[in-house]
């Protein structure tokens, strides 16, 4: 089956908006097209999965093994004319030093052929020795095409083919120039989600149309041909919607987005039916067992939030009355007393007694490694000793002392920074809160974990508002 894998030779060269354009623009051929994310990234994937009308999935080393990444890449795919594989940083760059858990690594475990897209700015011949060294560094990367992205006009498109062309054996795929419907709107977490940016449809369009004129999308299916076989899996396991046991809420709206669709299928898969809840609009729970409150981005809606105080006080008397419930990272702000960002100021839940402050640079970011402590309330076990993670936030706890005197912690942090610095995951009550982001994968199975711990503690009857 036609994939490409498109990398880079550092981070920000245009991967993300060249693969958005890319599988907008061969759906609109009316191909279909399924589009993946190298590593953790929950905003990227909002993107694509727009640009494709087919949800984006990531593969990362740090919780998938080998064999699960190859699984859930050809189960996905499967009945599909092409595949995307947007990378993440540069093609070579990675926690390995052998590469092992690189945009190499990745390309080479899917028998992927790799197109750079390489930033142009500032450069022109010497394009040349950095495609030559690309290819020298490991030949056993298939670089099969290369796309110039942010060239200032056509006579520098024209120097940069005709150097590519002269020194290389690398066929140019594209000469994208410099556009403002090629600029994605980014701030402190990098691109504004989809779901919040009113004109994502008509940008994506936009996008696609730029990259059909400037990209020879012929040539990209002919070189994304070239893919080596895989093996070959039984199909996915779809969930029995009918047979579920238990209602789990799932907070998803502008504030919080940061989901893994595959995680939401996993909880589904595990028995529970999920309840959208809109934390902007809603004015109390639903009738629901658990509550599942992602990331996201509570600090640009904050006054809203604080705003909607029926729901506040219906999420915090339900989780004081034991409402089964896990947050990660922006629902763990959520439920702080209160939300400090650029000199201002909202209350929050309330459950967590302590305020949390936005700061400037990050105060914990990448990927994590989690040990369990008798604290963890979910049933059952890891199949690993250490939980790989991953963390990226601004935030940070004002008074950890009350933290530690009305909770306890599941994690210890064994590498990254999590809520103390040496731990993560505030327990308190039925509520477990993480700015750790766990991924549900062979490696932990997380979602069947919560959903058993939402059974063990369902009642019998529930009303809605009460959220006990």
């Amino acid at each position: 089956m036609s994939r490409l894998y498109l990398s880079a030779a550092h981070k920000s060269s245009g991967k993300t908006t060249l693969s958005i354009g890319l599988c907008a623009a061969y759906a609109q051929q009316g191909l279909k097209v399924q589009p993946y994310k190298k590593g953790p990234d929950y905003i990227d994937p909002l993107w694509l999965t727009q640009a494709s009308q087919r949800c984006a999935c990531n593969l990362d080393f740090n919780t998938m093994s080998h064999d699960e990444i190859l699984r859930v890449f050809q189960q996905r795919r499967e009945g599909t004319d092409i595949t995307i594989i947007e990378g993440n940083k540069g093609l070579h760059d990675g926690m390995a030093m052998d590469g092992s858990d690189s945009n190499a690594g990745m390309a080479k475990l899917l028998k992927a052929p790799v197109v750079l897209v390489i930033d142009t700015r500032g450069v022109s011949r010497g394009v040349a020795p950095l495609l030559l060294g690309y290819q020298q560094f490991d030949p056993d990367v298939n670089i099969a095409g290369v796309i110039f992205n942010m060239a200032g006009g056509d006579r520098h498109a024209a120097k940069l083919r005709s150097v590519a062309e002269n020194y290389t054996d690398i066929p140019v795929l594209g000469v994208v120039n410099r556009h403002k419907d090629l600029e994605l709107t980014e701030r402190h977490l990098g691109l504004m989600p989809s779901n919040e940016n009113q004109q994502s449809a008509s940008i994506i369009k936009s996008i696609a149309t730029q990259i059909s004129d400037q990209v020879d999308l012929e040539t990209c299916l002919s070189v994304a041909r070239q893919g080596g076989e895989l093996p070959v899996y039984p199909p996915m396991e779809i969930p029995d919607l009918p047979n579920t046991t238990v209602r789990i809420g799932i907070c998803e709206d502008q504030a919080f987005s940061f989901y893994y669709l595959s995680d939401l299928h996993a909880l589904q898969l595990a028995g529970a039916e999920l309840v959208s809840i809109n934390t902007l609009e809603d004015n109390e729970l639903p009738n629901v067992d658990g509550l599942f409150i992602g990331g996201g981005f509570p600090e640009t809606h904050m006054q809203a939030l604080s705003q909607n105080v029926a729901l506040r006080e219906s999420i915090k008397h339900a989780i004081e009355s034991g409402l089964p419930t896990y947050a990660e990272c922006g629902g763990l702000m959520y439920l702080s007393k209160r939300l400090v960002w650029n000199d201002q100021s909202a209350e929050m839940v309330g459950v967590i007694p302590s305020d949390v402050s936005m700061h400037e640079k990050p105060q914990g970011r990448g990927y994590v490694k989690l040990a369990e402590t008798q604290s963890m309330p979910w049933p059952g076990e890891t199949s690993v000793p250490i939980v790989g993670a991953h963390e990226f936030h601004y935030s940070s706890f004002d008074d950890l002392d009350a933290l530690h005197r009305t909770g306890s912690f599941a994690y210890t942090v064994r590498r990254g920074k999590g809520i103390t610095g040496e731990h993560d995951g505030w327990v308190y009550k039925n509520l477990l809160a993480s700015y750790s982001h766990l991924r549900d994968t062979e490696q932990h199975h997380w979602a069947r974990r919560f959903v058993a711990f939402v059974k063990q503690h369902k009642k019998p009857e529930r009303h809605a508002g009460a959220g006990v």
